[in-house]
């Protein structure tokens, strides 16, 4: 007897498993697939709303891709630590009053925090950075320069791939400590400690601070958003032509790939998308349960 080959055809077949009935228990009849639904709750994604969000992901690259210039510049003594301070400190005091003057009055009304907390928590991280900056100059002076190196990109990867693009304020801590790590890896392999304090703050700025900024803008200002994302990647590539001409390409192709290519294979493969949804899933519950906890 077959699956859809009813025994009795007088006795009508009822889904219920309460009551004996002469049916196997594998056998549905001509009305199963009636409750067949395809793709419910599909979300259309339109090409140019997508590559505007993919946008975020090529900025984070472009943004690993300046970090890594400043430190060959540095490392070349191209750049000096003074002036990599003076430029972070005033990146910082203009990002961060850009950032209040995005923040609603509600907003602000909401949060505990004050401009004195902000300014202590700032002045204790740098304090302990530049009092920590000989012992992590000498971190790493029993390993390798090519283990050095391979940690570094391998710390940077995790960061890109665990970065909350979605919601990036604040950083993810696994994607955070991952690009703190990376940085302390490269900062040992400078001159000096000073230089040290100047690139792990350098650090902090980028990898911290920029992304909470770059949601505030995403948020209060899309518009500004995309011309940012646009100025980042342009900045990404033609700092690191100045250093590798290679490198610059291998950027801007994953950068194409990222923002354009991408985009189009989503949008393009989504006609392809068949969910189905019946009978032979799992019950959902749709009741507000919230009065049973009181």
């Amino acid at each position: 007897m077959g699956p859809d080959s009813a025994p009795d055809p007088t006795v009508p077949w009822r889904k219920v498993l309460w009551e004996r009935q002469p049916f196997p228990d594998n056998y549905v009849d001509q009305r199963f697939l009636e409750e067949l639904r395809r793709n419910e709750g599909l979300r259309h994604y339109h090409y140019w709303a997508v590559v505007k969000e993919a946008g975020f992901v090529g900025q984070q690259l472009s943004c690993v891709a300046i970090f890594i210039t400043l430190w060959l510049y540095m490392e070349q003594g191209l750049l000096t630590p003074e002036m990599l301070l003076v430029t972070s400190l005033t990146c910082a005091v203009l990002g961060y009053g850009l950032h209040q003057a995005l923040t609603s009055q509600v907003e602000s009304g909401c949060e505990p925090r004050t401009h004195l907390a902000d300014l202590q928590s700032a002045t204790i991280f740098l304090s302990f950075t530049f009092g920590f900056s000989p012992v992590l100059k000498t971190l790493t002076e029993s390993v390798s320069t090519d283990t050095v190196y391979a940690m570094s990109a391998l710390m940077l990867l995790a960061h890109l791939v665990s970065f909350p693009y979605a919601q990036p304020s604040p950083p993810g801590s696994l994607s955070l400590n991952a690009a703190l790590f990376a940085s302390v890896c490269l900062a040992s392999r400078l001159p000096g400690a000073l230089h040290t304090f100047a690139m792990l703050s350098c650090a902090l700025l980028v990898f911290a601070l920029w992304p909470c900024l770059l949601q505030r803008l995403r948020d209060k200002a899309p518009s500004h958003f995309t011309g940012v994302c646009v100025g980042m990647c342009i900045g990404g590539v033609g700092g690191l032509s100045s250093q590798s001409f290679g490198g610059a390409v291998l950027l801007a192709l994953a950068l194409g790939s990222v923002t354009f290519l991408c985009p189009l294979l989503l949008v393009r493969l989504q006609r392809h998308k068949d969910n189905i949804q019946g009978p032979w899933d799992e019950a959902e519950i749709h009741e507000d349960l919230i009065h049973f906890l009181q």
